[in-house]
């Protein structure tokens, strides 16, 4: 390729990045402008800018509509289901990544399966296994529970938690191991105190892209939650939307829209660097 060919391919790729960036920016920009319009604003052009910033469209939302509720339920399932999915993981991810044994191909092409399996099409078998659990009287109530849905969460999760934690354990260097052995330390400690701080860009990673698929989940929660006291928050903004067009309050719906963005914003925001680190340094193949 010589250099004026070089030279239009960076061009039309700065074009596409860039026409990419408005049509993510433009959208997400409105919605936050919108949130702070006065219901009798979004009458007018729907570009023109706010003739104010009317908060009163957020405290609404969060005390009329209980979006506050919604989003502390969306906090504490979150918080629950990546702390089980890590927990989870990282042991296994370890171990089929770093030791050899019977069935271990196995599990990795049941783990790769699962991959493939959309929780959206076992929703409802989740649903009724659930319910045919809960008619047991030992067993405390399944439905409405939010570490229930916590667990649902992590366990969907762990195909795609696994593979990629273990595509980062492979990449790393035996001579830690084979240091930390020496020295008389266990595979438990070896794992927890060496391998483990080792892939923090992976485990950022793993972390981000369950943060998002947990927080934006809808159709699971909508299923298993059915108290209007334990929905999540896309749930909550869901009834939110329905309710506010109905009644034609679009400053709340927007203000609605702004409280699922922001913690997802605001967490990527910090953790971008790490992000790309650990994708690029987890893509190495088995």
């Amino acid at each position: 390729m010589n250099q004026s060919s070089n030279k239009l391919y960076k061009i039309f790729i700065y074009f596409v990045l860039i026409m990419l960036a408005i049509s993510i920016i433009v959208p997400v920009g409105w919605v936050f402008l919108a949130s702070l319009k006065q219901n009798s604003e979004f009458y007018h052009s729907p570009w023109n800018l706010p003739q104010g910033f009317y908060f009163q469209n957020f405290i609404d939302a969060w005390n009329r509509a209980s979006m506050g509720d919604n989003l502390w339920n969306s906090v504490i399932v979150t918080a629950m289901a990546l702390i089980i999915l890590l927990v989870t993981a990282l042991p296994s991810a370890y171990v089929l990544a770093r030791f050899n044994f019977p069935g271990k191909r196995v599990l990795q092409q049941l783990f790769k399966g699962g991959l493939f399996i959309n929780v959206n099409y076992i929703v409802v078998p989740i649903f009724l296994m659930l319910v045919d659990f809960q008619k047991i009287e030992i067993i405390p109530m399944l439905l409405n529970n939010r570490f229930i849905l916590a667990l649902v969460y992590a366990s969907t999760a762990l195909p795609f938690t696994i593979h990629l934690l273990s595509s980062y354990f492979i990449s790393l260097p035996s001579t830690f191991e084979e240091a930390a052995s020496i020295d008389g330390a266990s595979h438990f400690t070896t794992m927890l105190k060496i391998m483990i701080p080792m892939a923090k860009p992976s485990i950022i990673t793993v972390i981000l892209f369950n943060f998002l698929s947990f927080w934006n989940e809808y159709i699971i929660s909508f299923t298993l939650m059915t108290k209007q006291e334990l929905k999540t928050l896309p749930v909550g903004l869901m009834n939110l939307m329905a309710a506010q067009n109905a009644a034609q309050q679009y400053g709340q719906l927007y203000a609605g829209m702004v409280l699922v963005m922001l913690p997802t914003l605001i967490l990527y925001i910090f953790v971008q660097k790490q992000l790309t680190e650990g994708m690029t340094a987890g893509g190495s193949k088995e």
